[in-house]
């Protein structure tokens, strides 16, 4: 028991980008640097965190109904067949979805185009008291414009300052952001979409265009290794998840979220009122009584 607890205290040490020394091949999308090393463990350790989850996040919600400011971001980006979704629905499906704010950023449309590209992200961010979760967000606007040359350049370059202001701006406003950036091999993207064609079940999921994306992998890497270096300040840094096994990444990103929550420990907040006064009012003078 000792063994695993030494490795829950150093997940982020490990997983925390270096933006001084971004190298996406020495990530392994397969590997397990911290924490459970098998499947079965991995679930164990997931459903022991369930309850820990839920009563952080009851508080932070608690603490938002009574005036409180704060709330948590979790930024999940990758390449497709990456698991943001699966990600959200087996962390976000620990906790009580009335404390959540789930969104997810597609090709952006006519209206949102016409306005500045952060515009789309302020409407969605969670309101104090809730956890949100981002799949996808205003990193698309420094990836699919650069890799697919729909801005020039210095538009997609000034937007890292754009964003470093913009993260700045809602740290000092009460939200905590945690930044995934889920790591898939090509291998195992290619496997993901065979899967998708070959089983009706999740067609749905399969897109054409996905593979118009996928031939042009080694541009999308370039930019997120420019952005993971551009955009890590130590308020709001980047974390490497593996991503190759599922079962790793969806602890890695539980673990994680569970020490932002440890961080901020939100507390009950106290009430305005006596609850002591109010108790004998109810059990004294009960209007129905």
């Amino acid at each position: 028991m000792a063994k695993k607890s030494a490795h829950v205290q150093s997940v982020r040490d490990v997983l925390r980008i270096d933006p001084e020394a971004v190298d996406l091949s020495a990530v392994d999308p397969a590997g397990s640097p911290v924490g459970p090393k098998s499947k079965s463990d991995a679930a164990e350790d997931l459903a022991g965190m369930a309850a820990e989850l839920d009563q952080l996040q009851e508080n932070l919600y608690a603490e938002g109904v009574l005036g409180g400011k704060r709330r948590v971001l979790v930024v999940l980006q990758g390449m497709d067949t990456s698991g943001k979704g699966g990600t959200i629905r087996h962390v976000a499906g620990l906790v009580n979805p009335q404390g959540l704010r789930i969104v997810s950023f597609k090709k952006p449309t006519r209206s949102e185009l016409s306005h500045d590209f952060l515009w789309r992200i302020r409407r969605q961010l969670p309101t104090p008291g809730e956890i949100g979760f981002f799949d996808r967000s205003h990193y698309e606007d420094v990836l699919v414009p650069r890799v697919d040359k729909l801005v020039p350049p210095s538009v997609w370059r000034a937007r890292y300052q754009q964003i470093n202001d913009f993260e700045a701006e809602l740290a000092e406003s009460g939200v905590t952001i945690l930044k995934c950036f889920l790591h898939i091999s090509p291998e195992r993207q290619k496997e993901r979409l065979v899967a998708r064609l070959e089983t009706p079940e999740k067609r749905w999921k399969y897109n054409p265009q996905d593979l118009a994306v996928r031939a042009k992998w080694s541009q999308y890497q370039l930019a997120y290794t420019d952005l993971l270096t551009k955009c890590s300040p130590p308020t709001a840094p980047w974390y490497a998840v593996p991503s190759d096994r599922k079962w790793y990444r969806n602890w890695a990103v539980a673990r994680l979220l569970l020490h932002t929550l440890r961080d901020l420990a939100p507390t009950y907040p106290v009430p305005d009122y006596d609850p002591v006064a109010e108790l004998a009012t109810l059990t004294e003078a009960d209007p129905l009584r």
